[in-house]
């Protein structure tokens, strides 16, 4: 039976129930009545058997089996009721007992017991779609077992006042006919409370509840009517009226129905749909328990009050209701502490980063706007926020996928909280965003950023593979004297601030200062110089000498740069920076003049070393900026040396020999700078008519002296080979420069012999010497 045949089922019912209603009136004689009303009950148990054998055919497994077990129940009792027509109608007995029919009646609880077994071991679901823990409460055994008395003692009493009662003090005529009468109501107490536990405790979503409710609606309706039958043989009654047999009419139609319900399996997408509030598991317990309370005040209104068993089974069963209420109030006291606990877990995923742990935005947002706040109401509370951004983060899930780059993330944020104190707030913002918040005094704000740029620096382990991390970050310290200021004002500025950083090269931290030009930007600053120089821009010299006797031969000019604020930003730094927004050329012709005219004015008779990036060797640009300087500033050609930088490859070795080779022409000699490292090899010194190389510091180590003084050897008697000069540089110790010595090297540089400084600041009798 489908769902869309209910209303012909329930339509069905209704008229079953009118008939045996009309029929009990008996408007055409008692006679004719009996003869209807077994009619009735034979068709009935016979369409239950025909329902179980034929939907049984089409069935396996359990489904089966339970079906054919009912379907055996009701035969025995089609069998019996067939006896009992026999005698009632034909034989004129009345109401005989014992008799043949009740071995068929009887046997019907027999067979459906273990039916309902059947039937409960088949709804169960597989293991991966029982309950949830979260489903059952903490005491569900105990109120299982109390509903369970609860129920059995309330039908008991219900049995012992209709008929169990009168069966046991009426006096029998023998032993089997008051085993018989008892049998009826006994056994129909076993398998009704057996029915409803199932139905209480069952969940309103299981794919055979119909049959299972069918199922105990039919049992129920069989056993009222064998309460009354049992109730009249114990008084003794010749005859039993059709309004008494309408359970046994209704209650095998309502078992055929259960037998012909074959509900399909819920979809696996509906799994997850909420499962609504089957109000029969919260009220079946308690019908039982109204009725014996309407049944005792019925019986102390006629004076016929309750006697001891009733008395003593309705107390207990009162005890095991309080019982039950208090059980409900426990389990409702947990189910409110489970709610606030997610109440509290929401409000904590809410405003927590998922990944890390930290807070997120919204969280550092709030707490941000407070301490601002707070510094605005209460006179000026120190704060301090730093921005943090991870440099090149996606090359890290480029090359580890993102569940690599999320064990990086949750690495740096233990690490952040590692640098930070208690009562500060670390977040989350999004992506490789980090944002800090020191509220209270800071003894020095730039130590926490350095102390978590050093933390950064430290390798992280990822999947195995040690992995160096960088970061920019902007810091903000709010000035005291300064108008009250919004948390987004100052974010803003912390993310101005470290995008500054990131311009700069990045792996640095940029202090925010007021400035009507904005953060510091060596590019703009190049921009706004137009040809001139910028400003916070100069060269610093640091000499080049002869290993023999110490001597000067040579500086080499190097770029520095100091934002307004005073912060020295690093050559690396704002060289990369000019190079990555193409301000290369601006820089190396700048760089070019700039210590020309500085050598030239000091009126120190010494070569001047300059540096160009590699990238521009060929370009006819530095070419005309050199012999443009030499001109401008009557610097003899002979006393300029280009160092080409290795920073970049050459982009054509063929075009850069003849570059070189145009210079040479014009009296300038050229260099290859930190040779040994970088992309300088062999090859390239093969290819370029070069005058000079230096040697990286790199070779110069002093870790493996050995073969340090042996690879610096065979360079330089290579170099000898090929009649170029080499200046060894990175000497900071007397022991390099032996080894270099020891190695046929004649010329140096280093922190030794001098550290970089503007020539006015160098001692102009040893730049003079030689």
């Amino acid at each position: 039976m489908t769902v869309r045949r209910y209303p012909v089922a329930i339509l069905l019912v209704f008229v079953v129930a009118a008939l045996v209603v009309v029929n009990g009136f008996a408007f055409w004689g008692d006679t004719l009545a009996l003869w209807v009303d077994d009619a009735l009950q034979l068709s009935a148990g016979i369409t239950a058997v025909v329902c179980g054998v034929a939907v049984a055919r089409r069935l396996r497994g359990h489904q089966r089996w339970w079906r054919l077990l009912v379907a055996l129940g009701m035969t025995g009792w089609s069998i019996g009721q067939c006896v009992w027509s026999w005698y009632q109608l034909v034989d004129g007995r009345g109401l005989p007992s014992p008799s043949l029919a009740d071995v068929g009646y009887l046997s019907f609880p027999l067979f459906a017991l273990p039916a309902l077994f059947v039937l409960a071991h088949a709804r169960a679901r597989p293991d991966r779609e029982r309950w949830q823990p979260a489903q059952w409460t903490a005491h569900f055994g105990v109120a299982v077992v109390l509903d369970g008395l609860v129920v059995t003692g309330s039908l008991f009493i219900l049995t012992w006042t209709a008929a169990l009662g009168q069966v046991v003090r009426a006096t029998g005529p023998d032993a089997l006919t008051w085993a018989v009468a008892i049998a009826y109501p006994l056994t129909d107490l076993v398998v009704v409370v057996v029915a409803v536990l199932l139905v209480v405790f069952d969940r309103v979503d299981r794919p055979y509840r119909a049959n299972l409710l069918l199922a105990a609606l039919g049992i129920v309706a069989l056993a009222c009517s064998d309460s009354v039958f049992a109730y009249l043989v114990s008084i003794g009654a010749e005859s039993m009226k059709p309004w008494s047999d309408a359970g046994f009419v209704l209650g095998p139609l309502f078992i055929a129905f259960a037998l012909l319900v074959t509900p399909h399996t819920r979809r696996r997408d509906d799994a997850s749909q909420p499962v609504g509030v089957d109000w029969w598991q919260v009220a079946l317990p308690y019908l039982p328990v109204t009725a014996v309370a309407l049944l005792i005040t019925v019986q102390i209104v006629a004076g016929a009050g309750p006697d001891g068993v009733e008395v003593f089974v309705g107390a207990l069963v009162v005890f095991l209701v309080l019982a039950r209420q208090l059980l409900s109030l426990l389990d409702n006291r947990l189910l409110l502490r489970r709610v606030y606990e997610g109440q509290q877990q929401l409000t904590h995923q809410a405003y927590h980063d998922p990944l890390t742990g930290l807070a997120n935005r919204a969280l550092f947002a709030d707490r941000l706007d407070r301490a601002v706040e707070q510094g605005a109401e209460g006179g000026h509370r120190p704060l301090v926020l730093i921005f943090v951004d991870l440099d090149d983060f996606k090359e890290v899930n480029d090359r580890f996928g993102h569940a690599g780059g999320d064990v990086l993330l949750h690495a740096v944020a233990q690490r952040l909280l590692n640098c930070v104190r208690t009562g500060d707030t670390v977040a989350r913002l999004g992506g490789d965003e980090f944002a800090i918040l020191l509220e209270g005094e800071v003894d020095a704000p730039q130590a926490v950023a350095d102390r978590i740029q050093s933390a950064l620096r430290r390798p992280f382990a990822v999947h195995g593979t040690l992995v160096a991390v960088r970061a920019s970050m902007g810091l903000v310290v709010p000035d005291p004297a300064e108008p009250a200021v919004t948390a987004d004002v100052l974010l803003g500025r912390a993310d101005t601030s470290m995008y500054a950083g990131k311009r700069l090269g990045k792996d640095t931290t940029v202090v925010y200062h007021p400035s009507p030009d904005g953060p510091p930007d060596f590019p703009s600053a190049l921009r706004r110089a137009d040809g001139g120089l910028p400003e916070g821009f100069a060269l610093v010299f640091q000499p080049i000498v002869r290993l023999a006797d110490e001597q000067p031969v040579a500086v080499e000019a190097l770029a520095r740069w100091t934002t307004r604020d005073g912060t020295s930003v690093s050559p690396e730094t704002f060289v990369r920076a000019a190079e990555g927004a193409g301000l290369g050329a601006e820089l190396d012709a700048l760089v070019l003049d700039l210590a020309c005219r500085e050598i030239t004015a000091a009126g120190i008779e010494l070569t001047v070393h300059v540096n160009v990036c590699a990238s521009r060797l060929g370009a006819a640009t530095l070419e005309q900026s050199v012999e443009a300087a030499l001109d401008r500033y009557g610097l003899p050609a002979e006393r300029l040396i280009v160092e080409i930088t290795e920073t970049v490859p050459v982009p054509d070795l063929d075009a850069g020999a003849a570059a070189i080779r145009r210079l040479q022409d014009l009296g300038v000699r050229v260099a290859l700078d930190d040779f040994g490292a970088g992309y300088s090899s062999l090859t390239v010194l093969h290819a370029l008519p070069v005058d000079l190389i230096k040697l990286d510091r790199a070779l110069m180590t002093g870790v493996r002296p050995d073969r340090d003084a042996a690879l610096c050897r065979s360079l330089v008697g290579l170099c000898a080979d090929l009649e170029v000069a080499v200046v060894a540089e990175g000497i900071e110790t007397a022991e390099q420069a032996e080894l270099v010595t020891r190695a046929g090297c004649t010329t140096a540089q280093g922190y030794r012999f001098g550290h970089p400084a503007p020539l006015s600041s160098l001692r102009l009798s040893t730049l003079s010497a030689g």
